[in-house]
């Protein structure tokens, strides 16, 4: 075994075999408890590590880096309003008019429970923790898209693994860029309470807006 096995068998288990091992078990429940003990892991890791646990609450990028943010977010958003009401006008904001109650209350806790516990498990520590086993900035980019969207095999859709790559990317290279989580899941909170807001929550969500998409 080389010194890089542990960092490879480890980043199988967690990446590869824990999306798998809940693919194939016998009864559904929610990924978060799953999502919040990998976090927490990911977190007494990057104990040891002092300029990681930094860049975990580093909002200092924040101002700079906001109009960026914001431009590429209201582009994305025109376009995927426009794809969702040509394609599937009656998913469109049905969210929204059907339960503005329970819309709002995801729309709060969403970026605290799901955004930035993956934030720590797909950017701070996978960026750091595989730094080694990726060394180009461009491959470990990549490579943390990748296992940011295989994750989402769980939602048994390949337009949930192909939207969360694409978004991958810009999650990862902002993280690269800026050295700061807070930044990061700030955009990813935006992309994500719009697609809840716009119609494609069901895609990442274990209910019918997937089957529903998909028809």
């Amino acid at each position: 075994m080389t010194d890089k096995t542990p960092l490879l068998v480890e980043l199988l288990l967690l990446f590869v075999g824990m999306p798998l091992l809940y693919m194939v078990l016998p009864w559904r429940f929610s990924p978060l408890p799953a999502l919040w003990l990998a976090a927490l892991y990911c977190v007494l890791v990057l104990h040891h590590a002092p300029a990681a646990q930094v860049s975990l609450w580093n909002a200092k990028p924040l101002a700079s880096s906001l109009t960026n943010v914001l431009v590429i977010f209201a582009v994305v958003a025109v376009l995927l309003t426009i794809a969702v009401w040509r394609l599937r006008p009656n998913l469109l904001f049905g969210f929204v008019r059907t339960h503005p109650a329970f819309w709002a209350v995801v729309m709060v806790l969403y970026p605290i429970l799901s955004v930035y516990p993956q934030g720590i498990i797909y950017r701070a520590f996978f960026v750091w923790r595989y730094r080694t086993l990726f060394p180009s900035p461009v491959a470990i980019i990549v490579a943390s898209a990748a296992a940011f969207a295989f994750s989402h095999i769980i939602f048994r859709s390949s337009w949930s693994v192909l939207l969360t790559f694409a978004a991958g990317l810009l999650f990862a290279w902002r993280y690269s860029v800026t050295d700061s989580l807070p930044v990061s899941s700030l955009e990813h909170a935006l992309y994500g309470c719009f697609m809840f807001t716009v119609g494609l929550g069901g895609l990442f969500y274990h209910g019918t807006g997937a089957a529903a998409f998909r028809r």
